[in-house]
């Protein structure tokens, strides 16, 4: 049999064609995350997971990265004087003790001459619970007649639990209405909780000293060794040296600024208690002076602290408030005028996000995260700065 013959324009692309649904992609909604796609999401769990994890470390570590920070930011504040003092021939480690030595024998010389006054305000706290106590039952007496809605309520509260224990047969139980309830305050846990956390404290003062000395005595060695770990590329270097130059200058106009700044506030808030007549005005100038480096919040606890004490020395509300205004006006003042000026020029940063990077540090760290909390944004500034893949967190600080 022969063949069938094929037409003249038949050809072998005239054919049918046969479409593989197999071959085709699958799409609509139970199409599979593409590769893209899928390591898009990876990458943000892990970025996610870094953060977290990043953020427990953190907490965790207090104790140790708190004293750490601190040495770093007081050697770098101070390494300008031994620097001056190693150009005028003195050696490295001559100027590391002079500094110190100058440094603490500065800060002793300063509580040995106010220690007076602070002695004072320790023996008047039994004085001054006792006047604000006396206050506080002067002002119960006045309302004594009319029941307070706290008192009300729990009179109501009272007599509802009376009546529910007898629908439900209960009899009150006279023993456990008269035993006394078990007392709250355990004066001597409390006394040897104080020990040890003072004695953490000293400890962690001692070990800042040795790390500012040490850190002071090894001068630019470990800039060194950051530039060198960069690797041997020559951006690489030229991009670690600015980052290390500018956070050099950074820390150091910051802390120049701090030490500016406070020591005026404490000035001026001397010169107005002396004015007002309030006892040891020196000593509450100082500690004004040292609260004021913590930001928003070390201004109201010397307000208040202040405002008590014109209240128990005067025992009158108008003094009360006359010192505690007084206090936030001065300390508005710096903060408003002097402080955001030297800062602006220092960081350029945007004010909200300092605050809420203050609130973050605050909750992590606490008191003194907020302390430490705007260095800490300057720095993240200003790698931000020279990181290309950190130029939205830059961005952000900026202002």
């Amino acid at each position: 049999m022969k063949p069938p013959i094929m037409p003249a324009d038949a050809s072998p692309a005239a054919a049918p064609e046969t479409s593989t649904t197999a071959d085709a992609p699958m799409t609509g909604p139970l199409a599979p995350l593409s590769a893209t796609g899928s390591t898009n999401v990876r990458n943000l769990c892990l970025r996610v997971l870094t953060v977290l994890a990043l953020v427990f470390a953190l907490q965790w570590a207090q104790s140790f990265l708190i004293p750490l920070v601190f040495g770093i930011f007081i050697a770098y504040t101070l390494n300008p004087l031994v620097a001056s003092l190693e150009r005028i021939r003195i050696p490295r480690l001559v100027g590391t003790c002079i500094v110190m030595a100058a440094l603490l024998l500065g800060l002793a010389q300063v509580a040995y001459s106010l220690r007076g006054e602070f002695q004072s305000i320790v023996e008047r706290l039994p004085t001054a619970a006792h006047q604000l106590a006396r206050s506080m039952a002067s002002i119960q007496a006045r309302t004594q007649g009319q029941a307070s809605t706290i008192q009300k309520m729990q009179a109501a509260a009272n007599e509802i639990q009376t009546a529910a224990g007898q629908a439900a047969g209960v009899k009150p139980d006279p023993k456990r209405q008269a035993s006394p309830a078990p007392p709250s305050f355990q004066l001597g846990e409390w006394l040897w909780t104080s020990s040890m956390g003072a004695m953490l404290f000293l400890g962690q003062v001692v070990m800042v000293i040795f790390l500012v000395f040490f850190l002071l005595l090894s001068g630019d060695t470990f800039k060194r060794k950051l530039v060198k770990l960069t690797g041997p590329s020559l951006s690489n270097k030229k991009i670690a040296v600015n980052i290390l130059f500018d956070i050099n200058t950074s820390i150091q106009s910051y802390m120049f600024m701090l030490l500016v700044t406070n020591g005026l506030l404490a000035v001026l808030m001397w010169i107005a208690f002396r004015l007002i007549g309030l006892e040891n005005a020196g000593a509450w100038a100082v500690a004004g002076g040292f609260l004021h480096v913590i930001p928003y919040f070390g201004p109201l606890l010397i307000a208040v602290a202040t405002g008590l004490t014109a209240f128990m020395q005067f025992e009158s509300f108008s003094m009360l408030l006359l010192v505690s205004a007084t206090t936030l006006a001065i300390a508005t003042l710096i903060g408003t005028f002097v402080t955001t000026w030297m800062i602006g020029r220092i960081a350029k940063m945007n004010a909200a996000a300092v605050f809420i990077g203050l609130l973050f540090w605050g909750w992590l760290w606490g008191v003194w995260g907020m302390l430490l909390g705007i260095p800490i944004i300057v720095i993240v500034k200003v790698i931000a700065k020279h990181v290309d893949r950190m130029h939205p967190v830059a961005e952000l600080l900026g202002d």
